[in-house]
């Protein structure tokens, strides 16, 4: 009968320490590959402005640092920032390995750009709430900005098209008819999917109320 093979305790634990010691290892290598950018706004209407990069939406101002900062691969990119209501504001970058170059985002209204004078509300209640919210295909605020029980959508009365967006995400797409003075609510959890998803798939409203 064979004995069990036996491996002495001081090699164990250097074997773990290996293991242990590998992860941050491989993690700061790839911290020396890619390039991080960072986002500055001054004000609110910039901190809350929506992310482009290489024409794919990233998220929203002040929520890109932390576990949602954006790395890239070095080289050339184009960072489009867009706000309801103002000019995008448009800046390329050259991202070098491992090196930290911070975007000070600056937006500008949009000449004679004024809200309509008669209304309807439209309250979004989004899962993910960072995901980009379109009406009539112009961007204008992440989902979060639209819920809650002192948010919503102001747009003119009658026959709009809302679209939801985000990577990793199928894309949510529907259509809304409103009076004046009208407050709707729709209600929806995006499904995920991978990128190449993240198309005008309409897919299925949970939830669509209306208020008179």
């Amino acid at each position: 009968m064979h004995g069990r093979l036996r491996f002495p305790s001081s090699v164990l634990l250097l074997t773990l320490f290996c293991v242990l010691l590998a992860a941050p290892r491989s993690a700061a290598q790839d911290s020396k590959v890619m390039g991080e950018l960072k986002f500055k706004g001054a004000t609110g209407v910039e901190r809350d402005a929506g992310v482009w990069i290489d024409g794919v939406y990233m998220g929203y101002v002040k929520e890109l640092k932390g576990d949602k900062k954006v790395l890239l691969l070095p080289g050339k990119h184009e960072v489009t920032v867009r706000q309801s209501g103002y000019g995008d504001f448009t800046h390329q970058v050259v991202v070098e390995p491992g090196q930290v170059h911070t975007v000070r985002v600056a937006m500008h209204l949009i000449p004679g750009a004024r809200p309509p004078a008669i209304t309807a509300e439209l309250k979004l209640t989004v899962d993910p709430g960072r995901a980009a919210v379109f009406l009539d295909d112009n961007y204008v605020g992440h989902a979060s900005e639209f819920g809650g029980a002192l948010h919503s959508l102001l747009m003119s009365p009658g026959k709009h098209r809302i679209k939801v967006a985000l990577p990793g995400y199928r894309t949510f797409e529907t259509e809304v008819g409103l009076l004046a003075g009208q407050k709707s609510e729709v209600k929806t959890e995006l499904v995920k999917g991978s990128i190449e998803q993240a198309s005008p798939e309409i897919k299925e409203v949970k939830e669509i109320k209306n208020q008179q």
